[in-house]
């Protein structure tokens, strides 16, 4: 059931409890984490984390801590499909899920006793009444029994004729009108099933919490402003959801900066300061080079096709425009003349205009530590992502989980420097693999998607078996095709993408992601679409991902299953 009051219903609940956090491996995931651990740190509340990376991970850690622990917080998993019959808990077991993925599983909406769900009711979520997809099977056993009344009495023939006849037909009614419901049930479930989507993000939802009970710190309104920001990053809400969540946080900003006031004027060498910035959409630029930061940004790769000789040329029009020289643009953003720093947005937000790239620049915030550290919100999300899917050493999960968790910490700004770090390759490589894919024209038209399968021996093929860095490449790959191919209905297809997982076991990482468009509504109808062709073909698969768009599949029923997708979708 949805919680309506967060603190009564959750937070006062469990704050003399021992509680059990289950995190999903994703940044946003790993903010929200953060916020409550800073409340649960206030209040002395006992709790064991446990980074989960799919459902077999979440039955695992249910099953190792179900004995200690009575409640279970789950953080972006568990909402969006049966929990109690996936985990199969004791009775007096209760999960509190803080989720974005959405639909929501009805059988967890209308759960009252063990399944509380911590999630924004505002969001548009249009779950069906309970009337029309449950219903009490009184009536069944009326139908069985209606058939057999007349056994045994012993009135005459000819009335118990009759009488079976009357509840015959009664029966038969029963039955129609219960094939109608059924059929009326399953079209509605469809209807709400068919698209997968995200809503608020949960470090939001979390932060409001801290607001409420008038805990709230800047720490946790910039952790709030990274999980919304994952959100945009990974593309995983509309334009106009990020503007309208980014005002409401605004809010938040203006309000601490207000009470904070007289801390700011003494200036402290680690005091924190967040502003609004309507910054550019250029990645970590100010950790990197100008140059290279164009070169591997999204908005600018795929606006300027930068994979082909005429998009080379045309980024160094785009850096004549400006009047920058060379020398400038290709060092270090902070070795640059302070001059040229000072207008340099407003010097690029002009030249962009005259190359078709109005929306250049983009809302957000900047976070300062003291004098000398500034990093922008989309900086920390692309560090905390590359040290959660870190592919440099052999190391688990879980070192990886907790190096991400510390970066977001202002006590270890080594760490977060050296996220950026790997960062910069990941965009590197993605950048890359971009370009090979067009100029090899790897990317093929199946009729209802376009479709892209990177081989084994591909560089950086590893990185890629990571959901995070995989949807972001597809992200880069589909924005830059449908700039760069002449064929219309190409321009408005969604994309699957294939790329090795396990070469030992034989399996490829699968997803899809929806058409590239600025109206785009970002619902994602790949994961049904996958679960009935891989049941229509008997295709070895293992959807174990919160995320039903990303599925793992056996190499060699690849073939066939593509062909039931292309069936289906057609």
């Amino acid at each position: 059931m949805f919680v309506t009051d967060i603190r009564k219903e959750f937070y006062d609940i469990v704050v003399n409890q021992r509680v059990a956090l289950l995190v999903s491996l994703d940044v946003d995931a790993l903010c929200a984490c953060k916020v409550l651990q800073a409340l649960f740190h206030c209040d002395q509340v006992q709790y064991t984390l446990v980074p989960v990376k799919g459902w077999q991970d979440l039955g695992t850690a249910f099953l190792e801590h179900k004995e200690q622990f009575r409640y279970f917080v789950l953080i972006n998993c568990g909402a969006n499909v049966d929990l109690l019959e996936t985990l199969q808990p004791e009775e007096e077991t209760i999960f509190f899920i803080c989720d974005t993925h959405r639909p929501v599983d009805v059988v967890n909406v209308y759960n009252d006793t063990q399944i509380k769900l911590l999630i924004k009711q505002d969001d548009d979520l249009g779950v069906p009444s309970y009337d029309d997809i449950f219903r009490d099977d009184e009536e069944e056993g009326g139908d069985q029994d209606s058939g057999n009344e007349s056994d045994g009495s012993s009135e005459p023939s000819g009335k118990r004729r009759r009488f079976d006849e009357g509840a015959i037909e009664r029966r038969i009614e029963r039955q129609r009108a219960r094939r109608e419901w059924e059929a009326r049930r399953r079209e509605i479930l469809f209807d709400y099933e068919q698209y997968e989507y995200h809503g608020t993000a949960s470090a939001v939802v979390l932060f409001e919490l801290a607001w409420v009970m008038s805990k709230d710190t800047k720490d946790m309104l910039w952790w709030a402003i990274i999980g919304l920001t994952d959100q945009w990053v990974h593309d995983r809400i509309t334009h106009m959801k990020y503007v309208t969540d980014i005002a409401a946080l605004q809010r938040h900003v203006s309000r601490h900066n207000h009470c904070n006031e007289d801390e700011d004027n003494s200036l402290s060498i680690d005091c924190m300061r967040i502003c609004f910035e309507y910054d550019l959409r250029l990645s970590l630029y100010q950790h990197w080079s100008l140059y290279e930061s164009i070169c591997n940004s999204c908005y600018t790769l795929s606006t300027f096709k930068l994979w082909s000789i005429q998009g080379q040329k045309k980024l160094q029009e785009f850096l004549a425009d400006m009047g920058l020289p060379l020398k400038q643009v290709r060092q270090k953003f902070n070795s640059m003349d302070i001059a040229i720093k000072e207008n340099l947005r407003d010097v690029i937000e002009e030249s962009s205009n005259k190359y078709g790239m109005k929306d250049i620049r983009i809302q957000t915030f900047g976070v300062h530590f003291g004098f000398k550290n500034k990093f922008l919100a989309t900086d920390v999300v692309h560090a905390a992502a590359a040290l959660l899917e870190s592919v440099e050493k052999d190391e688990s999960g879980t070192d990886n989980f907790i190096k991400a968790l510390d970066c977001l910490s202002r006590s270890n700004l080594d760490q977060l420097h050296r996220g950026i770090e790997l960062a910069k390759k990941k965009l590197m490589a993605i950048q890359q693999t971009v370009a090979s894919c067009i100029c090899t024209h790897l990317i093929l038209s199946q009729g209802p998607f376009l479709y892209c399968c990177l081989m084994e021996g591909t560089p950086d093929v590893k990185l890629f078996s990571k959901p995070l860095a995989l949807t972001l490449l597809c992200k880069y790959l589909l924005k830059s095709f449908a700039r760069s191919t002449r064929n219309k209905r190409c321009k408005i297809l969604p994309l699957v993408m294939a790329a090795p997982l396990d070469v030992e076991k034989g399996t490829v990482i699968v997803m899809g992601i929806p058409p590239e468009c600025e109206t785009s509504d970002k619902k994602n109808f790949f994961g049904r679409a996958f679960e009935k062709a891989a049941e229509s073909t008997s295709s070895r698969t293992l959807h174990d991902n919160f995320d039903m768009s990303i599925i793992e599949l056996k190499m060699q029923d690849r073939s066939k299953f593509l062909d039931a997708l292309v069936t289906l979708l057609s």
